[in-house]
């Protein structure tokens, strides 16, 4: 049974990524397609890491951390690399957590500050 493989259109659609991205994740070596020619084609491996490297930047990471960590499978393994995922993911936790308890106060402050100025504009049509 053959695997399907993803052009690099497909790919870009399927992830609703920029070619420009696409190559640069490829560059920095996230991504190591099969290439014919010209052409890339993208298998399962490639789909799965990228499905990882998209969720990873959702939360936070940098593209460093994740070509580390993508890179822990091949020396480290299934384990070493779900350890260091637990190292990091409590790291970026506590980030946004503290990023969140700031948004908090500056959300209340804007609140705030927009009642002031509800207030003084009724006040000035009166």
């Amino acid at each position: 049974m053959s695997e399907q493989l993803l052009s690099f259109k497909d790919m870009c659609a399927k992830f609703d990524v920029t070619p420009r991205t696409l190559r640069y994740y490829e560059y920095i070596e996230l991504l190591k397609p099969e290439k014919e020619g010209r052409n890339r084609f993208y298998g399962a491996r490639e789909i799965a890491r990228m499905t990882l490297i998209l969720r990873g930047r959702r939360f936070g990471f940098t593209l460093e951390e994740l070509r580390q960590w993508l890179l822990m499978y091949e020396t480290k393994g299934n384990a070493g690399q779900m350890s260091a995922f637990v190292e990091m993911a409590d790291r970026q936790l506590v980030e946004l957590e503290r990023q969140y308890a700031e948004l908090a106060v500056t959300i209340e402050d804007l609140k705030s500050l927009r009642e002031e100025a509800a207030e003084l504009a009724t006040e000035a049509e009166v």
